[in-house]
């Protein structure tokens, strides 16, 4: 039943139908049917063998229409943006909607919480256990191939492993904000932010320590340039102490980062970015990969590497942005325009 290749690991155990959770809209609103389900797999995991996981997927558009499957950030999630079927926000509200690149009228979108956010699984996942959980699910709903797999940061590492792992299920990889590898220096940030978790954890205060691990990573986020813009007021004293402008904005995201997210997710997807590891030259997938000048996280020359690994699989579309590895967040126009152009001719209905 899967379609995994047996040569690098993969399990391929039948996936086990738990929950479906169909609607489909009358008349005109037909094409944008909605789905929510969940499936049970058995996964051979890189670094914590077999497991018995569950996958919490979201697949939305017309049946006939071309299947694009799209991966985000480590807090991202199966849910992309509201529609008339599960009206509430998605984490990718503006990149998707009528006339976009990403048009639920035109295209069948597919997303799915990762392996481990819901905190329960207590051990190192890899993002190849990502890209492999996804060729199961794509067996369990009867999708042969994705005309696209688009990911966004570690989205985009899971969907480079599933362009070396899974090559005649894909016709094309967009990577955004993301390379082949982990670079040191943002080993290093996610390092200390996992010690801040582990310190509030040892003081009790778990919720504190994922706080701030969270406004670190905010701070390699988004660039120098944007904070000078936004925040050069002068410090003020509060109670004693000295407040700087940023410090406002940084509580409030600890503070929503905190409300949604299990500790032990945090820690283990932070983990899963640094242990990312793959050959560019043994991806044979076209592959457009998206660098933002200012990145800290993914700097521009990773991303010429990776192009450059890829050889003619390979093209590399660079944005200049004061936001950083968050651009494909806030540049929402640009980055429709190259999603635009490089999902043109998979196939989407005129």
């Amino acid at each position: 039943m899967s379609f995994v290749n047996a040569t690098l690991q993969a399990v391929a155990a039948p996936a086990h139908v738990v929950g479906d959770e169909s609607v489909y809209l009358p008349h005109a609103q037909e094409s944008a049917r909605a789905v929510r389900g969940e499936i049970v797999i058995e996964l051979t995991m890189r670094h914590a063998g077999n497991r018995s996981i569950t996958l919490r997927y979201e697949l939305q558009g017309p049946a006939d229409a071309p299947v694009v499957f799209v991966a985000g950030g480590i807090s991202a999630h199966r849910h992309l943006a509201p529609s008339a079927v599960f009206p509430e926000a998605g984490w990718l509200n503006s990149l998707i909607g009528t006339d976009r690149a990403l048009d639920p009228d035109r295209r069948r979108l597919l997303a799915f919480d990762f392996i481990g956010a819901d905190g329960k699984l207590d051990a190192p996942i890899d993002s190849s256990d990502q890209a492999d959980a996804i060729a199961q699910l794509l067996t369990a709903l009867d999708i042969p191939s994705l005309h696209a797999f688009v990911g966004y940061s570690y989205g985009a590492l899971v969907g480079l492993q599933f362009a070396l792992r899974h090559p005649s299920r894909l016709q094309r990889l967009v990577a955004v904000s993301g390379a082949h590898r982990a670079h040191p220096y943002a080993a290093a940030c996610r390092a200390l932010q996992r010690k801040a978790v582990v310190l509030g954890q040892l003081q009790c205060a778990d919720a504190q320590g994922l706080s701030l691990a969270r406004q670190f990573a905010m701070l390699s986020y988004r660039t120098p340039e944007e904070f000078e813009e936004r925040f050069d007021a002068a410090p003020e004293i509060v109670n004693g102490r000295v407040r700087c402008a940023a410090e406002d904005y940084l509580d409030a995201a600890g503070a929503q980062y905190v409300a949604r997210t299990p500790i032990n997710a945090y820690v283990r997807l932070s983990e899963s970015i640094d242990l990312h590891r793959v050959d560019p030259a043994d991806i044979r997938v076209p592959t457009i990969v998206v660098a933002v000048e200012g990145d800290r996280l993914v700097p521009l020359s990773d991303s010429v590497t990776l192009v450059e690994g890829l050889g003619t699989y390979g093209q590399l579309r660079v944005l200049r942005s004061p936001y950083g590895h968050d651009a494909f967040l806030k540049e929402t126009d640009r980055i429709d325009a190259i999603l635009q152009s490089a999902l043109r001719g998979t196939g989407e209905k005129a």
